[in-house]
């Protein structure tokens, strides 16, 4: 297994396990919904269903249509996540969302993750542009 194969995996089962945790104890979750290259909705609620809701009426208010408008991600428990700008050769640019990470510094480790093959996937910028955590305050990353 490569060791990529085996960071996903193991990214994948925590994920999992945070699912399971988020049913005990009424924490919040989060919810990204995106309209790529027009608009995006970023909602921490009490549950999913009104994250996305909360999401999909930013989305559509900031000048993406209700067809456009697409979730991108939600978890619940929300934790810490981050949000990735991604930019391809040629100009079309989106975000990529990636949530429910126990600490700071694994979203962080989740946007190196989602960067470290930007070149090879023909990315001219992949560059984690903000982090939220649970209560939804967003902060700006540290750049190298």
């Amino acid at each position: 297994m490569t060791a990529v194969l085996r960071r996903v995996t193991i990214l994948c089962v925590t994920l999992f396990a945070l699912g399971v945790q988020a049913q005990e104890g009424g924490r919040k979750a989060i919810a990204y919904v995106q309209a790529p290259e027009m608009s995006s909705g970023l909602c921490v609620e009490k549950d999913t269903a009104s994250a996305i809701d909360c999401a999909m009426k930013q989305c559509i208010e900031g000048g993406g249509t209700a067809e456009a408008c697409e979730v991108n991600a939600t978890c619940s428990p929300g934790n810490w996540s981050v949000d990735i700008f991604m930019m391809a050769d040629g100009g079309p640019h989106w975000h990529q969302f990636s949530c429910g990470w126990q600490s700071r510094d694994l979203a962080l480790k989740a946007a190196e993750l989602a960067c470290s093959n930007a070149k090879e996937d023909g990315l001219i910028e992949c560059t984690p542009v903000q982090l939220i955590d649970e209560d939804g305050k967003v902060t700006e990353p540290p750049f190298n």
